[in-house]
């Protein structure tokens, strides 16, 4: 009865003081209470920011979805150019019309991030080299490819006499997500930009009618110039609404004053062009207090009662919309931010030297906790727990710095809680927007944690694997006869903190090192020579002289060497057939990536420099080093310069080492691998996507002539370590259940699963029955 009332009071003002716009979130909803809108209490309550009602349960009215989606970008010479196109656009009725600028292009290439997008981006038809200064995506769909290709041919007619207008593209469908992938990256690609100062959210999801948003770009572009911020411009075009993130200071008491004046401005501006100040993400405090001057005080008097029907006590989610908290105040920065500044193993360089501020990369985007797709967060999958999404952890190591709530320090349990199941997949450095990085995160509170404690026996038993297993070769046949053995095995799997439903990994009776030293070679005389003498130089000659072939060094990693050594000669004789000569190291080299997850940091870093002094010669002759062990190479092109950042030989290092594939690739552009038949999954190990990234393995494997699909799926779910631990197994196969496992077990026997992880191959085993293949043996059998 009062919302009747105050519909009926306030009705007139209603009509008048709201703007018409496709994007109005600012506010209450109360033209939905209108007689000619039905009365509509649901739709009053849809962006009320929980001061009205906490919601339940909702019945949603759903839209088709198109079975086929057809996407053309069209570029303009500037943003106002393409800004300026969106009525013409819309009258062609796309379902979806989107918008990016040039800077949001540059960031992303100051980043490194979305490069398949990027290439993907439409030229100048001028031919003379003209930038490109704004982007429209168009998205049009249809019951088949072919009816939405046609729509989208028949737009692409009409947009080439766009004013502005300089080129455009009709994307194929595995190339929409790559375009769609670099749009999305607005938030996450501007947040922090190598060079540039922070950008920050403020005055993020303006929107105003879309007829008026090239004036309302220009303008607001000046306003930016005119305090010296700067920010790029992307969002939902077609409905007027501008995302951006802008380099506000929030530190300093003259910074935050000079903000607050600028939203005042802004929200001015967007007002004249009869906007809403927001469009999609709502008022809160950060736009509550500027309401008056949108609305005016009638209408914020019809909010109040409102407020005041549902919620007389103030309840809930209070100082939000209706007598709003100031807007400087409660920020999480300002002139008091003082976060401990612990000294730190790990450099972050990127973070100027800061954990505190390499914890205050997450920005909110909750991309972790998606369910599908892409690699993060694969312990959030399982327990849709918020402690173990990247964000909840990034967030709960930030308060630990800040201390306030938490308090302990590195000594801290409910850090330790949150950091517990995290698989080090690194897959968070990869797929979050910001390069929030859990993983490194983790190895360092761990180093602190345990400093001067005994860690888990597990830690000792896996994380000293390098170690172990060298002891271990000199009688492989005895420790896997023991390991067999019930008793025995259930009792050292016990003193180990091994879960007794994992089968340990068997020794190899021969280390590579022992059988390429007792490699033979064919010269080209065809008379068969031992390998001995050229193996105290470290050499291993193939096919021909060796004299005039490009030397390449083989990583003879600790998995490799004494678990997988018939991968290693599955390599060296790809390699050959490529046309290199291998090399090894002269001495048994461990990377010491086990020991990264329980927080031996000061024994990892003591490896990473014998590896810097035994390879500093050969990577001063500009000799390629290649892993075969995803996780190795990723310690060195990751850990290793976070690490030693200012130390140029293990920067040259980490710049040396390279995939097979990507060796392949790069090294030998010409060489055809061999033609192969049938079809095959690819599983790519997680710090393989997250650090190396899947490009050069995709170009090969297309070369072989393979019928190959790349899972797009999380970790595997054994994660060196973690999945051996009795503690975490239930996680680990849940982890693996997720994709990998289901997929092994449903592909016919003819169908390779190729996964280069040892803890992948391990885990396609010991939960599939399906034997994983390494690349180099992929290769190998042709």
């Amino acid at each position: 009865q009062r919302l009747h009332d105050l519909r009926d009071h306030y009705a007139d003002a209603i009509r008048s003081g709201f703007p018409d716009i496709p994007r109005r979130v600012s506010g209450y909803n109360l033209p939905a209470l209108l007689p000619e809108n039905g009365f509509d209490v649901a739709r009053l309550l849809v962006g009320s920011e929980g001061t009205l009602a906490t919601v339940l349960e909702a019945t949603l009215r759903l839209v088709p979805w198109p079975a086929a989606r057809s996407l053309v970008v069209v570029g303009f010479a500037d943003v106002y150019a393409a800004a300026a196109a969106v009525p013409a656009v819309l009258a062609l009725g796309p379902m979806g019309l989107e918008g990016v600028d040039d800077r949001l292009i540059f960031d992303n290439v100051a980043k490194g991030l979305n490069a398949e997008g990027r290439e993907l981006l439409p030229r100048s038809e001028r031919g003379n080299g003209d930038a490109l200064g704004g982007y429209l995506l168009v998205e049009f769909g249809g019951a088949s490819q072919t009816e939405a290709d046609a729509e989208a041919t028949r737009a692409m007619r009409t947009l080439r006499e766009l004013d502005g207008y300089r080129g455009q593209k009709l994307l194929a469908p595995p190339q929409q997500q790559r375009m769609w992938e670099l749009r999305e990256s607005g938030l996450g690609a501007t947040a922090r930009v190598p060079g540039k100062s922070d950008t920050w959210e403020g005055w993020e999801d303006s929107a105003v009618p879309p007829a008026r948003l090239a004036d309302y770009l220009r303008d607001l572009r000046g306003l930016y110039e005119s305090y010296g911020y700067r920010g790029s411009f992307y969002g939902h075009f077609g409905q007027g609404c501008v995302h951006t993130r802008i380099s506000f200071d929030l530190y300093t008491a003259a910074g935050i004053d000079k903000y607050h004046h600028f939203v005042e401005e802004a929200a001015d501006l967007c007002v004249a062009y009869g906007g809403s100040l927001s469009g999609e993400h709502g008022d809160g405090q950060s736009r509550g207090e500027l309401l008056p001057r949108m609305f005016g005080e009638e209408l914020l008097g019809a909010f109040r009662a409102v407020k005041a029907a549902f919620d007389p006590e103030g309840r809930m989610n209070p100082g939000k919309v209706v007598d709003p908290y100031p807007i400087t105040s409660n920020l999480r920065l300002g002139p008091e931010y003082r976060p401990a500044q612990p000294k730190t193993v790990f450099k972050f360089a990127d973070d100027d030297g800061s954990l505190a501020r390499a914890t205050m990369r997450c920005v909110g985007v909750g991309k972790c906790r998606r369910l599908e797709g892409g690699t993060m967060c694969p312990s959030y999958r399982v327990t849709l727990d918020e402690q173990h999404s990247t964000r909840g952890r990034a967030h709960l190591l930030h308060e630990m710095l800040v201390g306030e709530v938490i308090r302990a320090g590195w000594r801290s349990e409910e850090v330790k809680e949150a950091l517990d199941l995290c698989l080090a997949c690194k897959g968070c450095k990869r797929d979050c927007p910001v390069g929030v990085d859990v993983a490194t995160y983790k190895a360092e509170f761990l180093h602190h944690y345990y400093r001067r404690r005994l860690r888990p026996r597990a830690a000792y038993a896996m994380g000293l694997i390098p170690w172990w297993a060298r002891i271990a070769s000199k009688a492989p046949r005895l420790v896997n006869a023991m390991m067999a053995a019930p008793g025995i095995s259930r009792l050292l799997k016990a003193a180990a903190g091994i879960t007794r439903e994992r089968d340990v990994p068997r020794f190899a009776t021969t280390t590579l090192r022992a059988r390429m030293a007792r490699r033979t070679a064919k010269p080209a005389g065809g008379q068969r020579t031992r390998a001995g003498a050229s193996e105290a130089a470290g050499t291993f000659g193939g096919n021909g002289s060796g004299a005039e072939r490009p030397p390449v060094v083989l990583y003879a990693d600790t998995f490799t060497n004494f678990f997988d050594p018939e991968i290693g000669e599955a390599a060296v004789e790809v390699l050959e057939a490529a046309g290199f000569r291998v090399e090894l190291p002269r001495r048994q080299l461990c990377c010491g990536r086990p020991l990264y997850d329980y927080g031996f940091l000061g024994l990892a870093k003591r490896l990473l420099r014998r590896n810097v002094d035994a390879l500093r010669d050969t990577v001063s002759t500009g000799m390629p080093i290649v892993g075969l062990e995803p996780s190795c190479v990723a310690t060195f092109r990751d850990e290793l310069p976070a690490l030693f950042p200012d130390d140029p030989d293990a920067v040259a290092l980490s710049r040396n080492v390279f995939t097979l594939a990507e060796l392949l690739q790069q090294r030998a552009p010409n060489w055809q691998p061999p033609r192969l038949q049938g079809k095959a999954v690819v599983h790519g190990h997680c710090h393989h996507k997250a650090v190396m990234g899947m490009r050069a393995d995709r170009d090969l494997l297309e070369k072989t002539g393979l019928d190959v699909t790349f899972l797009d799926a999380g970790c595997c779910g054994l994660a060196g370590s973690f999945g051996f631990e009795a503690e975490h197994y239930r996680v680990s196969m849940a982890c693996g259940e997720q994709s990998l496992l289901p997929t092994a077990r449903a592909v016919d026997h003819d169908t390779l699963v190729i996964a280069d992880g040892f803890s992948c191959r391990n885990q396609l085993a010991q939960g599939s029955g399906r034997r994983g293949v390494h690349l180099a043996q992929l290769l190998q059998m042709g």
